[in-house]
């Protein structure tokens, strides 16, 4: 009986032993998905952190210019409101000096109707008569000079006024407008001077509210806040006019909203 032949050889054995290694190779890389190569890992976990970086500078990026929009909008603001200052302490200063011309002006035409009620020249005119005509001319002298805004002049005229009819009834004027002429120069010191002079030696003038209002005033440019404060409210007692009743209240309230 003839014996069967194996159905593989040793020479065809020893071949499948060879290229086993070679299949499980391919058959493992075919087996491992790309996504968990670690080469594939490595270079997917370097990608992932450039991002977050090139996030991260963009981000500091933006930060940096939305900082620096921020510190433009600031310095922009600052300018703005120095200049809004600038033109607030203009218009009070122009407003001021409309103030004092509409003053000026009102008394302006206080006086001449006091001049034309002087003493007119009689046929018998008094030993008194040529003194009060007199005190008068000089006293408008003195105002002509404060109302043309030659102030040095006027404040020599109203001095010399002063000097030369301490009897006048129009003494304590004198002295107010002495004050108003030192006021308008920025002589705060003098023209306070001149205004506590009216309402310490002339308790029943007319000009007393208008003296306390300016009282009140230049010690508000002399930064003394109180007694600013106390000649105001002394206008508000006194009943003054609506325009210095109303100027007084302007004050007080400027002042109570600069926190003085």
């Amino acid at each position: 009986m003839t014996s069967a032949k194996p159905f593989v050889t040793t020479a065809r054995l020893r071949s499948y032993v060879k290229i086993l290694p070679l299949a499980l190779l391919v058959i493992g890389c075919a087996a491992t998905p790309p996504e968990q190569d670690p080469v594939v890992q490595r270079l997917t976990e370097l990608d992932g952190r450039l991002l977050r970086i090139e996030r991260i500078l963009s981000n500091q990026s933006l930060l940096e210019q939305a900082q620096r929009v921020d510190a433009a909008t600031n310095d922009v603001r600052s300018l703005r409101g120095q200049v809004e200052e600038l033109q607030h302490n203009q218009d009070t200063a122009r407003k001021q000096q409309r103030e004092l011309y509409a003053d000026l002006d009102r008394r302006l035409h206080v006086l001449e109707s006091h001049i034309a009620a002087a003493p007119a020249a009689s046929s018998a005119p008094s030993a008194a008569a040529p003194d009060a005509t007199d005190d008068a001319n000089a006293y408008k002298k003195a105002f002509d000079l404060l109302k043309e805004g030659k102030y040095d002049d006027s404040i020599a005229a109203f001095t010399q006024f002063i000097t030369t009819y301490p009897q006048s009834t129009l003494l304590d004027n004198a002295y107010y407008w002495l004050g108003e002429a030192h006021y308008v120069g920025k002589d705060y010191n003098a023209a306070l001077r001149s205004f506590k002079t009216v309402v310490e030696k002339f308790p029943d003038s007319r000009k007393l509210p208008d003296a306390w209002l300016k009282i009140g005033y230049c010690e508000y440019e002399l930064k003394n806040w109180k007694e600013s404060r106390n000649a105001l409210k002394r206008v508000l007692q006194l009943g003054g006019d609506g325009q210095v009743g109303s100027l007084a209240e302007q004050r007080l309230a400027k002042i109570q909203a600069e926190g003085h």
